[in-house]
């Protein structure tokens, strides 16, 4: 079978290296891809914003499935598109794509299924947020209501803070994004997350991780996209895992089926493990990044047919998922200035050597410059390793990490580190 993945970043590398592997596999193609993505697959110039584009390249290519990664073009309705022409789609329609492109929405649909998740109130207009934030006791999370790259969220400590939070979204800080905003309680705990495959009907446990989004050890500095990330989160139990299947995840996937908008593709809970119990922060219509990699490394199952059996509705005829008991750990190498103004250009060196530690690296934002290995976005590469726990797996990243040449780049030096000090005390 062919296959297109869209896409270009460390998510979608994981992805190709994965589906690169299946016997099933003739012909991989990735728009637009990257350095480390053309190793598996055959890079071409799409636009996933032109639907038809797309539509005419997987008819001359025969293509048997497309594989959406990230989720502006699932919220645009790439995947409806996609569907009306006969091609088999991992995503969700626009419609379904809402769980990510609308906080909003989703806290609605929260309160009508009986969804445990934050106290809430949407804004549509500034003098509305800043009204609303009254309700709230400090801190409060402010949040642009649309996609802003993970990084529309802002956790105010005190009132002014929040004030500005609210002035900046709607004064065009986070784009069309922060046209309206969402206010939520300030949830305690910690954060986990959840991943599940459905067709709109099944729905399959695909694993567990903890990411880590601040730029600065100790989770320390701004929010970013995610600076690292490992699998399974041992925090998320059977038990805790258990109840954000039935209590999230199976009731959301049966509210979308019974409100017509059938959810077809991976769903990507954010949890907050409260004393209360798991309470969802938001979805993510996607796979993560960096999630994806450390869940790639741990698949021990071909991850075509699974992917088809999503798309095709036959997820009902596959079994549970086969994941290693393994950890995976991976460490973002950024551009310096992350999450600001990264810098670009910048030359990296030894990636291969750095494998032969038995970690694997990702390419997120590279570029090929007279043949060099440069630097091309604010993530740019995803240094994962295996191990029987977080902390063997986190020194087969880190001994990676320091075998690769690059000068311009930076990570955090302790991703896993709230497991690794559990571990310690076992």
């Amino acid at each position: 079978m062919n296959i297109l993945l869209l896409g270009s970043g460390g998510r979608e590398h994981a992805l190709a290296w994965k589906l690169a592997q299946s016997p099933r596999l003739e012909k991989l193609y990735a728009a637009p891809g990257n350095p480390g993505i053309a190793e598996h697959a055959e890079l071409v110039e799409l636009d996933a914003a032109d639907h038809g584009a797309v539509a005419a390249f997987c008819a001359e290519k025969a293509i048997g499935l497309v594989v959406i990664g990230p989720e502006a073009p699932l919220v645009d309705g790439l995947a409806d598109s996609l569907r009306a022409a006969g091609v088999p789609v991992f995503g969700p329609s626009r419609l379904a794509a809402q769980l990510e492109g609308s906080k909003g929405f989703t806290k609605d649909l929260c309160q009508r299924a009986g969804i445990p998740t934050a106290g809430y109130v949407r804004a549509r207009s500034e003098a509305e947020a800043l009204a609303a934030l009254a309700d709230f006791s400090l801190p409060v999370v402010i949040k642009a209501d649309g996609l802003a790259a993970g990084k529309g969220v802002v956790i105010a400590m005190s009132e002014q803070e929040a004030r500005d939070a609210v002035s900046n979204m709607f004064s065009g800080g986070f784009g069309e994004a922060g046209a309206e905003v969402v206010i939520e309680e300030f949830l305690t705990g910690e954060e986990a997350s959840f991943f599940a495959l459905t067709d709109g009907k099944t729905v399959l446990p695909f694993g567990s991780a903890q990411d880590h989004k601040r730029v600065g050890d100790g989770d320390t500095g701004p929010n970013t996209g995610g600076m690292g990330a490992y699998s399974p989160a041992p925090v998320l139990t059977p038990r805790l895992e258990q109840q954000a299947m039935e209590l999230i995840v199976r009731p959301t996937v049966t509210a979308m089926a019974q409100e017509g908008m059938p959810y077809v593709g991976v769903l990507y809970a954010g949890l907050m493990l409260t004393p209360q119990g798991p309470k969802l922060i938001e979805y993510n219509a996607r796979f993560g990044d960096p999630e994806c990699q450390v869940l790639m490394m741990r698949l021990d199952e071909d991850l075509m047919p699974l992917l088809l059996a999503t798309a095709e509705g036959r997820l009902a005829e596959h079994g549970a998922v086969k994941l290693s008991p393994d950890t995976a750990l991976t460490v973002v190498m950024a551009a310096k200035g992350y999450p600001g103004t990264p810098d670009k250009g910048g030359a990296i060196g030894s990636v291969t050597e750095a494998e032969k530690y038995g970690a694997k690296v990702f390419h997120a934002g590279t570029a090929l410059k007279d043949g060099q290995l440069v630097a091309a976005g604010g993530r740019v590469l995803n240094v994962t390793g295996k191990g029987g726990n977080v902390t063997q797996a986190q020194a087969a990243a880190y001994g990676a990490v320091r075998a690769i040449d690059f000068p311009t780049g930076f990570c955090r030096s302790d991703i896993g580190w709230r497991e690794v000090a559990r571990e310690a005390k076992a």
